[in-house]
């Protein structure tokens, strides 16, 4: 039996979790020491960046986030999720071992955490309970159990000391970033460090997420589209969310289905975004793949893990509604100007490199005007995109963040093209936002 299918305890106390992140810095630096002896010997001359992003060191990262959990290894999964095309492919690779499963709690671990919440007798409310786990993430791990009265239920259960150790686990990762100088000192990333720690602590509130969930049942409705489990209030705290368990398969087993299929998951996924930024104005921002399953039977999408659902400020809907419809103008300037007001783009940036920013427009409109449904698995404009992006990169005194909300829808924006990508899918994008065309945005939905 490997140590993963064992379990691995998770980190609680602050000592063991800077310990797990002394040994990233530690493995990090001397995979720097290696890589940079080896290239000298061969005559180059590395840059820093070229030794801190090696396969190794990304592999070093992964497992040790793996291993912390909780914040920690949330923040790396947002960083492989978004970095998309940005990345090497390799680092990319090993990078995304940190969306599938986490480690998980030994039984030992497990059942502390579920005696504190339940009692010592709580194993007597349940006809069985699945010690190991169906799923495992980075804030908790997810048990199904079966009732006495025959309901079968999904329980995901807390990693214990991980709401407390997220302001030291962002911050550390955030120490890192600097130190690893990926991150220019001039850039104040505070804002966007103190919106991650209060995201996060709302994502380790259980009894706010079944809040989210019952928020979403009622918006979905009875769409056919779409299955939200429904929630179990009477085993529900604040550190254990149970709720009905749906049966479904892993939302990447669709790229082996046939271009029809594909393309109707994908467009439920395309119109459920567009439905969440302009009709309801709250979101469920964490775009993992994991967080989708699909129905085969029945060609429903099941939605799960609510704890990043936000409430979106009209101001953000109605930039993105703007910049939006410059798009499928196919009007440029406007699509710049749109694009600054959004927070996409920053005022310097912009003005520096005019002549790189709509050159990257103008591939963007290029790809949206042309005839029939969206092609999400042509992706033979992305390349230009880096390759443009890239020499904007360079010049690090004109990067900019934008408004940390914008980020966190753009994620949900990006991570959706994302898995359409990788489903090869074709959707009407242009038709499902002609619907929003006249919308208007206030108070926020359901």
């Amino acid at each position: 039996m490997t140590e993963e299918s064992k379990g691995r305890a998770v980190p609680g106390g602050r000592i063991g979790r800077l310990g797990g992140m002394g040994r990233i810095v530690g493995g990090i630096a001397g995979g720097i020491v290696t890589e940079g002896a080896r290239r000298l010997a061969a005559g180059e001359r590395p840059k820093m960046n070229d030794l801190i992003l090696t396969p190794k060191n990304a592999a070093r990262v992964a497992d040790q986030l793996a291993n912390l959990r909780g914040a920690a290894m949330k923040l790396g999964q947002m960083i492989s999720m978004d970095a998309g095309d940005i990345l090497p492919p390799e680092l990319t690779q090993i990078l995304a071992r940190l969306r599938d499963n986490a480690h998980h709690m030994p039984p030992k671990q497990l059942d502390g955490v579920l005696t504190a919440e339940w009692g010592r007798d709580w194993r007597r409310k349940f006809r069985h309970f699945q010690a190991h786990p169906i799923a495992a993430a980075s804030i908790g791990q997810v048990h199904r159990a079966e009732m006495p009265d025959g309901r079968t239920l999904a329980i995901k259960v807390q990693y214990p000391g991980i709401a407390n150790s997220i302001d030291a686990d962002v911050d550390n990762v955030a120490t890192l970033l600097r130190v690893s100088g990926l991150l220019p000192r001039e850039l104040d990333i505070a804002p966007l460090l103190g919106e991650a720690k209060r995201q996060l602590h709302e994502e380790a509130d259980y009894e706010r997420e079944r809040a989210m969930l019952e928020r979403y049942r009622t918006l979905v409705g009875d769409d056919p589209a779409y299955v939200v489990p429904g929630s179990d209030p009477a085993l529900s705290t604040g550190r254990v969310l149970a709720m009905e368990f749906v049966a479904g398969e892993r939302v990447e087993v669709l790229e082996a289905a046939d271009q029809a299929t594909r393309d109707k998951a994908a467009e439920a996924l395309v119109r459920l975004m567009l439905r969440e930024l302009f009709a309801w104005g709250v979101m469920q921002t964490d775009p993992n793949f994991a967080n989708y399953r699909w129905q085969a039977d029945t060609g429903r999408l099941v939605l799960l893990d609510f704890g990043a659902a936000r409430v979106i400020r009209p101001e953000t809907q109605a930039a993105y509604h703007r910049l939006i419809l410059a798009g499928l103008s196919g009007d440029r300037d406007a699509v710049r100007v749109a694009a600054v007001e959004t927070g996409f783009l920053g005022a310097a940036a912009t003005e520096r490199h005019r002549a790189t920013v709509d050159r990257m427009i103008g591939v963007i409109l290029a790809k949206l005007d042309q005839p029939g449904a969206f092609d999400f698995g042509d992706r033979a404009f992305v390349p230009v995109l880096r390759q443009e992006a890239a020499t904007m990169a360079e010049d690090r005194d004109t990067w900019h963040l934008p408004p940390v909300d914008t980020l966190f829808v753009q994620r949900k924006v990006s991570g959706t093209a994302l898995l359409c990508a990788r489903l090869k899918a074709r959707v009407d994008v242009r038709g499902m936002v002609e619907g929003y065309r006249h919308a208007s945005f206030g108070a926020t939905g359901g």
